[in-house]
């Protein structure tokens, strides 16, 4: 009678409304794409790789590393096999209703979004991270919320109610993982025995920006491997676009909670003395849906054998996806809750030519098992010898709680204001980095500043983020860290504030000698002393926060109008113009602050009006130009210039030869008219 009452309750279908909605993690340097149907990816995104992320390193690069992942969830209840997936071998990924996407949101529950960061909009003292998202879904429905239409195959739900937060950072030793804490209620009225938790997952590593494959062509030119000391499965491009994707991405188990005992392998010992099996971590991999389990027997079968990760063909490309899970917990009881938590994780591949024919070495995967290590001390926080109890000593704020997901934090991200100028720019930024106090230490430990500077050109990198170069560094003098040069050639002589800005800046830096048109990046981050104690290097702020983009050109001209045209003539294609047509720029200069630009042709027809603004942000970059090259958080531009993508008012390519302009300062009425040359 318990078992078909058990069946009863898993049949039963409900009606209410839970509708499917997703969130990007970005606020670091990796995008995820989380949903509260307990999916993790973006299967599309080879579609439409303009869109949203899936599992995206660095951002904006194109390259990518996972199409698609899910929670499984695998018990014994009452003498049947039960095993509850979110997500499965599958060519398109998730749809309502599916076969193998099991998982529905949580009825009358929504994302929720918090950040402990004082100035997002989503601050809560609540928050884990810089960026938490908080879902809620659960097995339990077996026809989709709000329809009359049953999810395929789903007959025996394990009623498991599923919490979801996700934590990222920005900091630059923290922004290339996003962890994944679940925490888990056996919902039923019923045991679970003999638990398995997993998570299934088709990493790829494929550059969306410049791959041309599809379908399985596009699947079927990577590998798969597992780090067994930092408990992690990985995949890795062979041949499928060879210089676009020199990363990995990785999926990581980080540990659990059961019973207020740390489950991990690395805590056996507790596990063993209390009369329980050692927790285990077992990686698995297989073939693409050739080889895929069919059932939930199957199914539970493969979360409890470990795939073997030293089969020689792997140095060869296939279609191969992975399961990382971890068992066995004895048993979950009816209103018990565990918790079960992964990391997302990329890094650089170190090239390695040593063994040819194998991409994957020891040394290839360097800055891969720094990044999980990263990853794996964020979790741990101050449980640093991996026996989930606090230890003397452990307790850093002293609030008597053992805290996971801590890190320590360099100093506040300078708040800077970028100016540029005829062949220069100049740099502001605030002080308020220097009142830093780690959380951890309890101290005021700001060393410094660093400037990081990119090349004309850079910007067709995949990873301009990547090429911006260190230009310039400054640091307190009298101690071994840094150059010991002091702040004098940076430090105002009086503070400086800007109309319409609330921030007061202490310190100027001025880039000189730079190209005019040409787009630079800047980055400006302060650094900590490190602490010797907790083997801390100087830790550096954010690269990415205050990231900003400018073009160096002329300030707005208020008194005679001297506009110009560069380049002149302009010879299809100059050095900063794109492949295509409509990736190309000319740029007008010494304009007035408000103008309007009108272009002709040698008879006088209107072949294209501009209305320039020097008020208005990005004024002057509606050319498709600065979509393809020159999208960022932040880009500033010259108030005396205005781009012009040498395309009609109707967007068609216009002819080779002379063309005319007029400029008309909007303010005084003054016109002025030229003329510059289009040739091949």
């Amino acid at each position: 009678m318990k078992k078909l009452g058990w069946l009863m309750g898993c049949l039963l279908g409900f009606h209410a409304s839970a509708q499917f909605s997703q969130q990007t993690v970005q606020v670091g340097n990796m995008g995820l794409n989380v949903t509260n149907a307990g999916t993790i990816g973006l299967p599309n995104v080879r579609n439409n790789p303009q869109g949203p992320p899936s599992m995206e390193y660095p951002i904006n690069s194109g390259i990518e590393h996972l199409f698609e992942g899910g929670l499984w969830i695998g018990a014994q209840v009452n003498g049947n096999i039960a095993v509850s997936t979110a997500s499965l071998d599958d060519a398109s990924g998730y749809a309502t209703g599916k076969g193998g996407f099991e998982f529905s949101n949580k009825i009358g529950t929504n994302v929720t979004t918090r950040s402990s960061l004082t100035n997002s909009n989503y601050f809560s003292t609540a928050a884990i991270s810089h960026q938490d998202y908080l879902l809620h879904f659960t097995d339990a429905y077996t026809v989709v919320p709000g329809t009359q239409t049953p999810i395929q195959d789903h007959t025996l739900p394990l009623n498991a109610d599923v919490r979801l937060e996700t934590y990222a950072w920005n900091f630059a030793y923290a922004d290339f993982f996003v962890l994944a804490n679940y925490t888990i209620k056996n919902n039923s009225g019923f045991r679970w025995d003999s638990v398995y938790l997993g998570f299934w997952s088709d990493l790829v590593v494929r550059n969306v920006n410049v791959s041309t494959d599809r379908g399985a062509a596009f699947f079927s030119k990577g590998s798969v491997g597992y780090e067994d000391s930092l408990k992690a499965v990985y995949a890795y491009d062979i041949n499928g676009d060879v210089g676009f994707t020199n990363s990995y991405g990785a999926i990581q188990f980080l540990g659990g909670s059961w019973r207020n005992k740390f489950f991990h392998p690395n805590n056996s010992t507790t596990f063993v003395n209390q009369g329980f099996p050692s927790p285990q971590v077992v990686p698995q991999y297989w073939v693409y849906n050739t080889q895929a389990p069919t059932n939930d027997v199957l199914r539970y079968d493969r979360m409890k054998t470990i795939g073997n990760f030293n089969d020689p063909t792997l140095v060869a490309p296939g279609n191969r996806v992975q399961l990382i899970s971890t068992g066995p917990w004895v048993s979950i009881d009816p209103g018990e809750t565990v918790t079960f938590t992964i990391a997302f994780v990329a890094a650089k591949m170190v090239e390695d030519n040593s063994i040819p024919g194998n991409k994957n070495t020891v040394l290839a995967r360097t800055k891969l098992r720094e990044n999980l290590g990263w990853a794996k001390r964020t979790y741990l926080g101050e449980d640093t010898n991996e026996n989930g109890v606090l230890d003397p000593g452990e307790d850093l704020d002293f609030d008597g709680i053992l805290d996971r997901f801590i890190l320590p934090e360099p100093p506040l991200t300078p708040k800077v204001k970028v100016m540029p100028e005829a062949n220069r720019v100049r740099i502001y930024w605030t002080g308020n980095s220097e009142n830093s106090i780690d959380p951890i230490t309890k101290k005021k430990d700001f060393e410094g500043f660093r400037l990081y500077k990119t090349k004309p050109g850079d910007e067709f990198s995949l990873d301009l983020l990547a090429k911006a170069e260190l230009v310039a560094s400054w640091d307190k003098p009298g101690n071994s860290i840094g150059f010991n040069n002091g702040f004098s050639a940076i430090k105002l002589d009086q503070p400086v504030k800007f109309e319409g800005d609330t921030n007061t800046y202490l310190y100027r830096y001025d880039a000189e000698n730079l190209l005019n048109g040409w787009q630079y990046l800047f980055l400006l981050t302060a650094f900590d002393e490190g602490d010797v104690q907790l083997k801390l290097p100087p830790l550096e702020s954010s690269l990415i926060s205050n990231a900003v983009r400018t073009f160096v050109g002329t300030p707005a001209n208020s008194t005679d109008l001297k506009v110009g045209v560069y380049p002149n003539p302009y010879v299809v294609s100059a050095a900063w113009d794109g492949q295509s047509s409509r990736s190309r720029k000319i740029n007008f200069y010494n304009l007035p602050a408000k103008a309007q630009i009108r272009i002709y042709t040698l008879a006088g027809e209107i072949v294209a009006t501009l209305n320039h603004d020097a008020s208005v942000a990005l004024n002057g970059s509606n050319a498709e130009w600065f979509q393809e090259f020159g999208a960022a958080t932040q880009t500033v531009m010259p108030e005396g210039e205005h781009a012009w993508d040498i395309l009609s008012d109707s967007k068609q390519v216009i002819a080779t030869g002379l063309y005319l302009f007029s400029v008309k300062d909007l303010k005084t009425g003054k016109i002025q008219t030229g003329k510059f040359a289009i040739v091949k």
